[in-house]
Parts: structure tokens; C-alpha cells; sequence
């Protein structure tokens, strides 16, 4: 292999950018050697590039840590070879495993670009091409010999943006995700115009690292008008539960109702850790900033800070199945690990 040609490993794990359309109309998955006969301008980059395919090729709603380990080790096995790393994944769960590489990758110092599409990249008007093609030349571009992006990001319509910022906010539309409590880390007009100071360069020297451990026993529940002492009780009463991502009102705002107060005491005694994060799209949860959410912070809940959901119920994850003690993971959760948290 040149070394001074780029060399991009595009893993395909799924999703609609692999997809053609069968008799019917129903999607199903073919083999990224298709992909590529449908892109040919991928020829006219240059660079060398390799791919790998999950076997069989997934739905992203089937994605589970199993898989994100599977990922992860990739990425390990192939990392000493490669430039940068392109993951093709279906869009319903892309936020999720962004996240979790974000914090399985320790040491991560290259590129690695998720993309996808929301129409097959066989149709005429997909979307698909080019966030392939720029997802390419964003995982290849360096600068003074070093990776411009070297970190987990997604790729789609034209922005670029820190995975563990990232949120599916249109099943539809061509700008299907947003990243709202963080600025773009690139954008792709004329030319790809990277936002520097928005990158995350960690300048540690290490040897990348995979840490695969999670722990399912996690929980995510929405507050909502009406929600009854039964239900929550029941959540509580999982066998096995571990941790709970509680997605309040605003700023971190939760009823006042005595029973809900007592159940949350109780997750505590039952050593369930309870991380808040707020429904709303954008900003943070401010534990104590409202009389409603001071209950929560002196019984010990966790706050979530402006943590997406994906974020945040990933980390809980990660962070149980690594053997840190309740503290440890308390302290952890309310700090930055890899960007995905404003301190």
C-alpha cells in the first residue's frame, strides 16, 4: 500500500445507503461491491480504499452493544492500516452507536466518519453519494501530516458533527440529524470548510484501545402529564435494573407529587442510579434551578447537563459494565469524557 495515498476502510454495517428496491417495494440490504458499482466517482479520489461487511448486513434498529463491539473491534484490528475509518449505518440508530464509540475508542486519534442516506444510493435522487464521497474525503483530509477530524463523528447533508452531540430530529427529510448544543465541526460546500476550534485534539499518545464492557440493565423513562405511581413503580421493580435515564421537563423539572419524590428515594436505596436529562431539543438540565428538580438533587440523582439522551443512556451503559463504583461512575457521568458534555 502507498502511504502516500490516503487509504479510507469503509465498514458497511446496513441501512437504507445499501439498500435497493425489490418487487413490491420492499428495502433489503446487497453487498457493498453494489454500492460502489452505483458511485464510480469514487474512482476519481485517488485514495485506496478497503471495505468490510457485516454479515449479514443489519437494520440499524437491530443494533445492540454486541454489534457496537463488533464495530469497535474492526476499527482496532484495521486501525495500524488505515488513514481513517467510514462506518455506513442505517439512521434510526446512528446517534446511539456514535456514542457509544465515542467512549469504546480510548486513545482514538483518526477520523471515524458515520454516514448513511435516506434514500437508497440505487435511486436516482438519493442523498447517498454524497455523504459517501465527503464522508470519504473528511475521514482522508489531514493537515501538516495529522487528521483534520480525529474523532467519532456523522456526516449528513452537507454538515458535519461530534457523534455524541448528535440527534435524529427527521425521518424524513434530508437533514435528518441536528446537533444542537454543539457547533458544527465541518461544512461541506464548495469547498469543506472544517470549524477548528470545534474539534476535539486530545494530544495523547497512546495505543487505541477498545473498552467493550456494558452493562443492558438500563432504562430510559420520559416524564409526561399523567404518568401514574404504577408505572413508574413497575420501572423501579425491573429485576436486575441498574440505571435509569430520566428525560424531565426543561431545565430538569419532574411533578411534585409526594409519591414520585418517595419512588425516586427508593431507586436510590435499591442502588439504581437515576441520570436526568431534558426532552427538549436543545439545553441543559440545571439541577436545583426550579424548586422541582431539588428533590432530585438531594436524593442523589445524577445530572445529565445538556447530555443527549443517546449520549447519556450509552454512557450509563458504558460505565456500569467497566466495574467503577458508584462514585466513580457519578463522578464520570458529570464529566466530560469525549465532548459529549459542555463543562
Amino acid at each position: 500500500m502507498n502511504k502516500q495515498v490516503p487509504s479510507i476502510l469503509i465498514i458497511y454495517t446496513g441501512g437504507t445507503i445499501g439498500m435497493v428496491q425489490k418487487e413490491g417495494g420492499a428495502l433489503n440490504p446487497v453487498k457493498f461491491d453494489q454500492i460502489l458499482d452505483e458511485v464510480p466517482e469514487l474512482n476519481r479520489l485517488g485514495y485506496h480504499l478497503e471495505s468490510l461487511t457485516f454479515n449479514p448486513p443489519i437494520d440499524s434498529s437491530d443494533m445492540t452493544p454486541k454489534k457496537w463491539t463488533k464495530l469497535a473491534k474492526i476499527i482496532h484490528a484495521n486501525y495500524s492500516r488505515f488513514d481513517g475509518f467510514v462506518v455506513l449505518h442505517g439512521t434510526d440508530t446512528m446517534a446511539y452507536t456514535a456514542s457509544a464509540l465515542s467512549y469504546m475508542l480510548e486513545n482514538l486519534d483518526k477520523p471515524v466518519v458515520l454516514t448513511g442516506s435516506q434514500l437508497p444510493i440505487g435511486i436516482l435522487r438519493t442523498d447517498g453519494k454524497e455523504n459517501l464521497i465527503t464522508s470519504i474525503e473528511i475521514a482522508a483530509a489531514k493537515q501538516n501530516g495529522m487528521p483534520v477530524v480525529p474523532e467519532v463523528s456523522i456526516y449528513f447533508d452537507f454538515k458535519l458533527m461530534r457523534g455524541n452531540r448528535t440527534k435524529k430530529r427527521h425521518a424524513d427529510h434530508f437533514s435528518a440529524f441536528n446537533s444542537t448544543n454543539y457547533p458544527l465541526l465541518a461544512k461541506a460546500g464548495v469547498d469543506i470548510k472544517y470549524f477548528y476550534e470545534n474539534i476535539f485534539y486530545s494530544g495523547k499518545k497512546g495505543i487505541l484501545n477498545v473498552n467493550s464492557a456494558f452493562d443492558e440493565n438500563v432504562v430510559v423513562l420520559k416524564i409526561f402529564p399523567g404518568i401514574s405511581k404504577a408505572v413508574f413503580e413497575s420501572v423501579i421493580n425491573i429485576p436486575g435494573l441498574r440505571g435509569i435515564v430520566l428525560e424531565a421537563y426543561g431545565a430538569g423539572n419532574v411533578p411534585t407529587a409526594p409519591w414520585f419524590t418517595r419512588l425516586i428515594k427508593k431507586a436510590a436505596r435499591l442502588r439504581i442510579l437515576i441520570v436526568t436529562v431534558t426532552q427538549c431539543e436543545g439545553g441543559a438540565v440545571k439541577m436545583g434551578h426550579y424548586q422541582t428538580s431539588k428533590e432530585l438533587l438531594n436524593s442523589g440523582v445524577i445530572s445529565g447537563k445538556d447530555m443527549t439522551t443517546e449520549a447519556a443512556v450509552t454512557k450509563l451503559m458504558f460505565l456500569l459494565g467497566q466495574g467503577l463504583s458508584e462514585d466513580d461512575i457519578k463522578l464520570y457521568m458529570n464529566k466530560s469524557m469525549s465532548g459529549e458534555i459542555s463543562e
